[in-house]
């Protein structure tokens, strides 16, 4: 991935203050990951007719989340390997731990889920919620990223409408299979 830090937008704005351009990108590219895997997941585990097992359900979803992250984070050390002569070489270990907000993203749809098994709610309306927070979430991070790129507010806003799309196919795809 190439180094953006220098990036400068050419429509002038200047970059946002806040978290560094790289390390933004970064954790954005990670939670955006999160928060579609945990959709896509809530998505196929929520199965019409059968029983509902939203203790199981979360548990594959933190599951499914920690190891899209080691892997994820492996792969950038394999990839950093196949490209460096003898230079720097990441830690695996840092290189997974730096994938947590793929994570963290995933989250809270583990805690609706739980949720469900503490009997707070059905585990069709978690899934729901959690559909519908993670698309919302899409939105508001994809706005982030754009104005954390330089982007102006109307540019931002059209960004994060064209993020949420991807949750909004998750739940057009889940209310069909429904």
């Amino acid at each position: 991935m190439p180094d953006h830090a220098d990036h400068v937008p050419s429509d002038g704005a200047p970059p946002r203050k806040g978290l560094r351009p790289r390390t933004a990108e970064l954790w954005l590219f990670r939670g955006i990951y999160g928060l579609v895997l945990a959709s896509a997941l809530v998505a196929a585990l929520d199965v019409p007719g059968e029983v509902p097992d939203p203790g199981e359900d979360a548990l594959w979803v933190l599951l499914t989340a920690l190891a899209s992250s080691a892997a994820h984070g492996y792969a950038h050390v394999i990839a950093q390997r196949a490209v460096t002569e003898g230079g720097r070489r990441p830690s695996r270990l840092r290189a997974v731990v730096a994938e947590w907000p793929l994570v963290a993203a995933a989250l809270p749809t583990v805690c609706l889920l739980l949720g469900a098994v503490a009997e707070w709610w059905s585990e069709e309306t978690a899934a729901d919620v959690a559909l519908l927070f993670n698309t919302v979430a899409l939105l508001g991070m994809g706005i982030w990223a754009a104005r954390t790129a330089g982007l102006r507010w109307a540019s931002s806003v059209r960004a994060g409408i064209m993020d949420m799309l991807i949750g909004v196919v998750i739940i057009g795809v889940y209310a069909l299979v429904e």
